[in-house]
């Protein structure tokens, strides 16, 4: 089977040195063929803080990834640059596309950008996007997983993270449910969880799962969560495609990244 390091809100300005060695260490022993960011890659949009990011990306060497920005990426208190050019650092060192799409035989995975410069923290994702996204999960063979990469959530646990939920989130699951995705992944409000959205909203074309990350390596560590990732393990058995997704904690005690939850999908 494939894998996928799915990794979120690292924070780079206030990351943890031995959870940034920990998930060093995981990824050396999971060999994850691609490892997906989905955003909130720095504090403050510093340009040292990016440069830190790109350079633990460069060391879990994995041969793809797959990186959106989150609304940290956006420089807060430098207006001139929040206004003319809000992603030039992050372009600096990830690159020009703001909604980058992976693509090999037997996996999908479309970026999309949900933050914008006149909002500090919540995001939105427009009718145009959902479209484009769309457009793009039709094209997907049988044999592929399909994910959809937000930074922003489509869904939440909890009634204090309601506010935190991405702008647009209804219409563009039921959408992407219409055009076949099967996993939504999202960060931002630093509680990790597989939630299926077909169990919270009837109607779906077709099963839907949410797949949250903690903070991956920040200090900035919320709720009843320590630092967390997720690993997923998908493949097609000729018959049907199926994925396990993994929660990966930070053991204190340990030093260590351990598994502390899995779920198996499996879809015809």
């Amino acid at each position: 089977m494939k894998v996928v390091l799915h990794i979120s809100d690292p924070h780079f300005g206030t990351e943890r040195p031995p959870v940034v060695k920990a998930l060093e260490r995981l990824a050396q022993a999971q060999q994850p063929n691609l490892v997906i960011l989905s955003g909130d890659i720095t504090q403050r949009a510093r340009r040292a803080e990016f440069t830190a990011a790109g350079s633990f990306m460069d060391r879990l060497a994995a041969p793809a990834r797959l990186v959106i920005a989150g609304n940290h990426d956006i420089p807060l208190f430098d207006l001139a640059t929040r206004i003319l050019r809000p992603y030039s650092r992050y372009k600096r060192i990830f690159g020009s596309d703001l909604e980058p799409i992976h693509e090999s035989p037997d996996l999908l995975a479309i970026g999309v950008r949900t933050t914008r410069r006149y909002r500090h923290i919540e995001g939105e994702v427009s009718a145009r996007q959902i479209e484009r996204v769309a457009q793009r999960l039709r094209q997907a063979s049988d044999q592929q997983l399909r994910i959809v990469v937000t930074h922003q959530p489509v869904h939440v646990t909890h009634a204090i993270d309601q506010e935190h939920l991405l702008r647009g989130h209804q219409r563009a699951i039921s959408k992407w449910a219409e055009a076949g995705v099967d996993l939504i992944l999202g960060g931002h409000i630093h509680r990790p969880f597989i939630r299926a959205l077909h169990d919270h909203l009837p109607g779906l074309a077709q099963p839907v799962w949410a797949i949250q990350a903690g903070t991956a390596v920040s200090g900035r560590i919320r709720h009843d969560s320590n630092n967390s990732v997720n690993l997923i393990r998908h493949g097609f058995n000729g018959m049907s495609r199926h994925c396990i997704v993994e929660r990966w904690d930070y053991n204190d005690d340990a030093t260590e990244f351990t598994m502390v939850d899995t779920h198996t999908i499996r879809r015809s």
